[in-house]
């Protein structure tokens, strides 16, 4: 894709959330599995859902914009295998894992939050207020995941791995 545009750049970086999206949906349950919360194993569970609905929402936007999903978002790819390395380490302590397990889906989150942000703001620009409107709904809800991770991690998790 020729990137000469904003509007160009806006469909380069959907094709890349959606990538992200199905990295994570296949991430999710591993996750969860590894988790010996069962609430952080919920939290996780509860997130698969919402990003499935998630990439459906974004599927929707790929029709508007006549995209197919030939991308590949290496930032994420990066971000979930750094939690792979994590979930692989031996010996470790279950509570320092529900921790780094936390840590890893934070990072996950931010990157989805700034790429969200960043992506409502151009659609807002160009007047694509439909699909700003659905990138911010999206934004809403990473936001509420990292706001539940982060309460997760402050109410036990961290001091049981300390």
């Amino acid at each position: 894709m020729k990137m000469n545009s904003l509007e160009d750049l806006l469909k380069e970086q959907l094709q890349d959330l959606y990538s992200a999206e199905q990295q994570i949906i296949k991430a999710l349950p591993k996750m969860a599995e590894a988790a010996t919360s069962s609430e952080l194993r919920r939290a996780f569970e509860e997130h698969l859902k919402e990003t499935e609905d998630q990439k459906r929402r974004l599927e929707e936007l790929f029709e508007e914009f006549e995209l197919d999903s030939g991308k590949k978002c290496v930032g994420m790819e990066g971000l979930i295998k750094e939690g792979q390395e994590l979930m692989k380490e031996k010996g470790i302590d279950a509570n320092v894992l529900d921790a780094g397990l936390i840590a890893a889906a934070q990072k996950v989150e931010h990157y989805e939050i700034a790429s969200y942000g960043t992506l409502r703001t151009f659609a807002h620009e160009l007047g694509y207020d439909d699909a700003a409107s659905v990138l911010d709904e999206i934004l809403q809800e990473e936001a509420k995941t990292n706001e539940k991770l982060t309460r997760l991690a402050e109410s036990g998790i961290n001091k049981k791995a300390s």
